[in-house]
């Protein structure tokens, strides 16, 4: 049966729990995000604007895999919306696209990012 308004709900996999779990405790810097998507190009723009280490970052372009929309399923359990980017620094979301830009026009962000230990 659909959610509300016929909807398809989507069930989350321990599996994909898992996984998404495991991404975001593995390194400092991790983005859920779509190639397409310009609020995901606004963030990953904001971080490369922090030098951040390649190492210490995972970008997850994650439209093309099968597991996507439980993917997002779950990033709106761990973060209150679905919607890419989801940005997480030292294991916490920060938020989004919008989010991320505004903490790096603010200099908050290169704080937060020192404080991960994401910087080269």
């Amino acid at each position: 049966m659909g959610g509300i308004l016929g909807h398809q709900t989507t069930m989350v996999s321990d599996e994909v729990k898992f996984f998404v779990d495991n991404v975001i405790s593995s390194k400092p810097v991790v983005v859920f995000s779509k190639t397409y998507c310009p609020y995901c190009t606004k963030a990953k723009t904001a971080l490369n604007h922090n030098s951040v280490n390649p190492a210490k970052i995972e970008i997850l372009e994650i439209e093309k895999r099968p597991d996507c929309s439980e993917i997002q399923t779950y990033l709106k359990e761990l973060t209150g919306a679905s919607s890419v980017p989801r940005v997480f620094i030292g294991g916490k979301f920060i938020g989004g696209g919008d989010d991320t830009e505004r903490l790096d026009r603010n200099g908050e962000l290169k704080g937060l990012l020192q404080a991960a230990g994401a910087l080269d």
